[in-house]
């Protein structure tokens, strides 16, 4: 990007993803393998660029949305192994099985049609089975009067002709979140998913080589459940309460630039809805990044950004191109100077906090048309 197409941008860097890489690889019992989340384009870091230093850094696994995720990565000469963590249509099996795809099932029906074909075509595909222990979404149900149709269910899975159950696992709905109850609940997740491992191996005589539970959150807060592989998602982009334990260090840095500045006298009502109204004469800069950007319009006049040193109220409704910034105790910030939205000066928390919302979705919304910079 050369300096006439600035307007706004997200820089990336590759330096605190390897480090954050490094430090939670570190932080693994020996054996422990690494799998990297990088659905949703990595979390709006990019997947090919981020996808391409875990498999040059040795990471074991990546871990991807849906059939289209997976296949960029494969067309951008990502090699290793990926798991689709969501649902595929049946029909793509032989697609799955060419590419070298591991497809999550998550329940008989899905097994049985996968099963069928792939032996139609006259080969296996790789599957890792997914069990519901309490995160109510996908998976097998295995909790209380659902434990032994589950348990059988999962059996009857494994055994079906033309699939290879290469894994188990589970995810966690609270293992981020502090506080006995949530501690309490992440644990009797991690028993019942243990239980019906058990259970499965006991009576079916089928053994499971890759068992993985730990995301994020129980990476860090839950080492004893790494079992053969974590799934860190956020926590390798430098995100999340726990980041700080490991010393990880954020990678996206949002930043854009000031395009116009006017002076407005006191009473000038502000952008769409006349939300903010100047109550002195004030010196308002035009910045360059709106909601079709991926900045939420539901923090408009709840934040500031920082600027030459410190910080600009964000005033008025958010537009869709571009929002408006209180300049006036910032004379140094001028036409063309940089703001950053979220980074090293300006924490993303305070933006999610405003917007009633995670860092996840903030960094997943910034949009396409926002270029990425790799450092």
């Amino acid at each position: 990007m050369n300096d006439l197409q600035k307007r706004t941008w997200a820089e990336i860097s590759l330096e605190n993803l390897r480090h954050n890489y490094e430090a939670i690889r570190k932080s693994l019992p020996a054996g422990c393998r690494f799998l990297g989340v990088v659905k949703a384009d990595a979390y709006g870091h990019g997947a090919l660029p981020v996808s391409r230093l875990l498999q040059e850094a040795g990471a074991d696994y990546l871990a991807v949305s849906c059939l289209d995720e997976a296949l960029e990565l494969r067309r951008g000469g990502i090699t290793m192994p990926i798991l689709i963590l969501g649902h595929t249509p049946y029909a793509y099996t032989g697609t799955l099985i060419e590419e070298n795809i591991t497809q999550t099932v998550t329940c008989l029906a899905k097994a049985l049609e996968y099963s069928a074909e792939a032996v139609r075509l006259g080969k296996e595909l790789k599957i890792h089975i997914k069990l519901d222990t309490g995160m109510s979404r996908l998976g097998f149900l295995c909790a209380g009067n659902y434990f032994e149709e589950g348990v059988d269910n999962v059996i009857r899975s494994c055994r079906l002709p033309g699939l290879n159950p290469e894994g188990v696992y589970t995810h966690f709905a609270v293992s981020d979140e502090p506080g006995e109850d949530s501690e309490a609940y992440t644990r009797a997740q991690f028993r019942l998913f243990m239980d019906v491992i058990a259970a499965v191996k006991a009576r079916g005589g089928v053994e499971f080589p890759i068992r993985h539970c730990a995301n994020s959150g129980a990476t860090v807060s839950y080492p004893e459940m790494a079992l053969d592989m974590v799934r860190p998602g956020l926590l390798l982009y430098g995100y999340g309460d726990s980041s700080g334990k490991l010393g990880l260090l954020p990678c996206m840095r949002l930043v854009t630039t000031v395009s116009t500045i006017k002076f407005y006298e006191p009473g000038t009502s502000v952008s769409y809805g006349r939300r903010f109204t100047t109550d002195r004469r004030t010196r308002m800069g035009v910045l360059a990044i709106g909601y079709a950007d991926g900045l939420p319009r539901l923090i408009s006049n709840k934040c500031s950004f920082a600027a030459g040193g410190g910080f600009a109220p964000q005033r008025g409704s958010i537009c869709m191109d571009m929002c408006m910034v209180d300049l006036t105790e910032l004379p140094q910030v001028d036409v063309g100077s940089e703001v950053e939205l979220f980074g090293p000066m300006n924490s993303i928390y305070k933006l999610s906090d405003a917007a009633q919302t995670i860092p996840y979705e903030l960094l997943c919304a910034v949009s396409k048309r926002v270029p990425r910079v790799y450092k």
